[in-house]
């Protein structure tokens, strides 16, 4: 504590660069950018061990209880993102039972870069305006696609071991538009996609 620009947010999220490590995630803080299972760098190669194999889920019922369901999840996969994020081992918090796939891949690589550096992110995340575009039952996975808003402007990069915050751009995004997959499995529903929209909100 999961992600988790198109390319520019997801560069402000989750950079791999100091001054731009708050923000990362796929994550987003791919954050990541979450969206993403195939990330530039090929850090998400090395986790494949994270990923998560959906299987065969009902019909997820009406569409009211699906939208509430799915951004109920969406609140919770943040707030497991904000404990693995603050613990320096990457063990704190059950991001799994919220994340799956390219979200949790990502997410679960951008915090072992982030404190493979010797930081950390703490404090926390805000989401606003959640909106559900879309409820689609046409495939073996129903899913939801949900708009947010993201703020990070209370989720600080700090140095581990002082607890000092880190310097970062002053024109940075820290509240912006993210749009999300949650899937719903068997075992409940899972954000698979996090995507920052590089526009602020």
């Amino acid at each position: 504590m999961k992600c988790h620009a198109n390319r520019a947010a997801r560069s402000a999220i989750h950079g791999r660069s100091v001054a731009a490590a708050s923000l990362s995630l796929c994550v987003a803080l791919t954050l990541s950018a979450c969206s993403s299972s195939d990330r530039e760098d090929g850090t998400a190669d090395k986790s494949p061990t994270v990923t998560k194999s959906p299987t065969p889920s009902p019909q997820i019922g009406s569409k009211a209880t699906a939208k509430a369901e799915a951004i109920a999840a969406y609140s919770a996969y943040w707030r497991e993102m904000e404990k693995l994020y603050a613990d320096p081992t990457g063990n704190s918090g059950d991001l799994e039972k919220y994340a799956a796939s390219a979200a949790l891949r990502n997410a679960k690589a951008d915090a072992k870069s982030t404190h493979d550096r010797g930081l950390l992110n703490t404090g926390d995340v805000a989401i606003t305006g959640q909106n559900v575009t879309q409820v689609d039952e046409s495939g073996k996975i129903p899913h939801v696609t949900v708009s947010s808003c993201l703020d990070i402007s209370r989720w600080r990069t700090v140095n581990a071991k002082t607890k000092k915050p880190v310097s970062l751009p002053k024109d940075r995004l820290t509240k912006y538009v993210i749009v999300s997959t949650v899937e719903k499995y068997p075992e409940g529903w899972h954000v698979t996609r996090d995507e920052p929209q590089g526009k602020s909100c």
